[in-house]
């Protein structure tokens, strides 16, 4: 069933403690949608300036699947822009610098051939942009968000009026007790639920990911990847929510084993995210090979199929 993602798209600097990569094809939009491609096609709405480069465009159309109907390109804008430099523990970065760029222009315009989308996800954003993009999809079935600190702190009424609006809410556990209050994870997703949405997923990164819904509650171990297979960790929350959403639309089911289920295959997506830098290793690799690492999985966790 059409899927939609509304996000950035941007070109990313990234230090990691053996290596750096400077203008990396980066941004929300960008990893969901490599990440959803695996599953079913997938519509982009974004926006970039004049210095986006045209191998970026070419990597993302080496997705399949991987529509950019509704990419603009602004020729007298830039890019958005940002570094980071991750240390020896690459649970903890530090932003170098962000450029916004088009980011603070006005939102991208939706093709409407993308209005009979039923599967939406809106990227992390501000979240005024992001309930705005709510009106264009006037079939949809399921609406899920992501959100930062930032706004937590800058755009609260905002964020928790775009929260009433959606089916569902994606954060990580640390902006999870900063919006709730409760440093539980658990506890914050049911005092986020009361907030309207029908689900909550909060990352714990190399913890996995936690699952609370008005119809119960399920968790899900990350992939256990060593050390030496953690090259970049960038994008990879963003690859968990293409890998959550595709699988979603593809059944079009949202009932909590379906969620569980989805969680499981964004889990593994961004397993492969984290071995190279920005989307190289997405692809090389292969829907087989995302089923080969899936089995591999349920095995080391005794998931069902």
């Amino acid at each position: 069933m059409p899927l939609v993602v509304t996000g950035t798209i941007g070109i990313d600097t990234v230090f990691t403690p053996t290596d750096r990569r400077e203008r990396v094809l980066g941004g929300s939009a960008a990893y969901f949608a490599a990440a959803a491609s695996f599953f079913t096609p997938v519509r982009v709405v974004a926006a970039v300036g004049g210095d986006w480069p045209k191998q970026h465009r070419d990597v993302l159309e080496s997705f399949s699947g991987v529509c950019l109907a509704g990419l603009e390109e602004r020729t007298s804008s830039r890019t958005f822009a940002w570094g980071g430099r991750y240390l020896e523990d690459v649970n903890c970065r530090e932003t170098l610098f962000t450029e916004v760029g088009v980011v603070a222009e006005n939102p991208p315009v939706v093709p409407a051939v993308y209005a009979n989308s039923q599967f939406v996800f809106l990227g992390n954003t501000h979240p005024s942009v992001q309930h705005q993009f709510l009106s264009n999809f006037k079939e949809r079935k399921l609406i899920v968000a992501d959100t930062m600190n930032l706004w937590i702190e800058t755009a609260r009424p905002e964020l928790e009026a775009l929260i009433r609006d959606v089916d569902g809410l994606v954060l990580n556990d640390s902006e999870a007790a900063m919006l709730s209050g409760a440093k539980n994870a658990v506890t914050a997703a049911n005092r986020i639920l009361e907030m309207g949405p029908r689900f909550i997923i909060v990352k714990k990164g190399e913890h996995g990911a936690v699952l609370v819904s008005r119809e119960g509650f399920a968790a899900v171990p990350a992939w256990p990847a060593d050390e030496k297979h953690v090259v970049d960790p960038t994008g990879a929350g963003d690859s968990f929510a293409g890998g959550l959403m595709g699988h979603i639309a593809t059944t079009g089911k949202t009932d909590i084993q379906t969620l569980r289920r989805a969680m499981q295959w964004g889990t593994v997506v961004a397993s492969f995210t984290i071995e190279r830098f920005g989307l190289e290793k997405l692809q090389e690799i292969t829907r087989e090979t995302l089923d080969l690492r899936m089995a591999e999985f349920r095995a080391l966790t005794g998931a069902n199929a």
